[in-house]
């Protein structure tokens, strides 16, 4: 497997980014809002295809507002719309950080296990061997592998 990452994230860096995430903490979570499934079920959702229609409704609505409903709030629709146009922004930024952090921790994660698969196959030769010390650390790492060697006739060795 190829070594794709090899980097740590020096101190100081890292606390300068916590105390950034702390600062979008106290400045976005007074005002978001959090949904349950189904309440975001029941949404009727603006997507890509209605933004278009949203955004002409929102100009008309000021050049033409003789054709507003009785039932329309103008004056939430533009704040609306305007935090849409903000948060959106925000998101979407963050949303390209998530992902490719989300990359990231899964090659590193796939990185670190290939080498402790390693390592263990190592130890369980050496267990298989009768080297000193070796037994145990088997026995202990033998421990993430139990369900698979159930399956092989309880011979946690596999062999």
């Amino acid at each position: 497997m190829e070594n794709k990452i090899s980097y740590m994230i020096p101190t100081a860096d890292l606390k300068q980014i916590k105390e950034a995430i702390a600062v979008l903490q106290a400045k976005l979570e007074p005002n978001l809002i959090s949904l349950t499934i189904e309440e975001r079920r029941n949404l009727n959702k603006m997507g890509e295809v209605s933004r278009p229609f949203v955004e002409k409704v929102m100009e008309y609505v000021e050049i033409n507002p003789e054709f507003k409903s009785p039932y329309n709030n103008v004056d939430e629709m533009n704040k609306d719309w305007t935090l849409i146009n903000q948060l959106g922004s925000v998101f979407n930024i963050l949303n390209q950080i998530c992902s490719n952090l989300d990359d990231t921790l899964l090659e590193a994660g796939a990185e670190v296990l290939d080498q402790a698969n390693k390592y263990y196959g190592s130890v369980q030769i050496a267990a298989k061997d009768g080297m000193p010390n070796s037994k145990k650390v088997y026995e202990d790492l033998a421990v993430r592998y139990e369900r698979r060697s159930k399956r092989r006739n309880g011979d946690p060795a596999g062999v």
